[in-house]
């Protein structure tokens, strides 16, 4: 995996390759399961991927929830890139603590 620095002024060292979470859940009725979007988070976290992109309104929040629980762990290790869309859907309103307390 190759890597480059995040902005300018950020010091945030990140994979070229960003992995998009916005399939992780079945919240819009199709997506990634816990299991499978499991294995994905793994396998990019394996091959030294270091940035995920997420938002709240990605699967009605369920993958904003997800992504917090996978990077948990090692959350120093991971820069998340978040858009919050707030009342945008009303079942994810204040979902980014998710994020924020990982």
């Amino acid at each position: 995996m190759r890597y480059t620095t995040f902005g300018r002024r950020t010091g945030l060292r990140v994979s070229e390759y960003a992995l998009g979470t916005a399939n992780f859940g079945t919240g819009w009725g199709a997506g990634a399961e816990l299991e499978e979007a499991r294995r994905i988070f793994d396998r990019f976290a394996e091959a030294g991927g270091t940035f995920l992109d997420t938002a709240d309104n990605y699967q009605f929040g369920e993958s904003e929830e997800l992504t917090g629980k996978f990077v948990s762990a090692d959350r120093d290790h991971f820069v998340i890139g978040n858009r919050s869309v707030q009342n945008r859907w009303k079942k994810t309103a204040g979902q980014s603590h998710t994020i924020l307390a990982s």
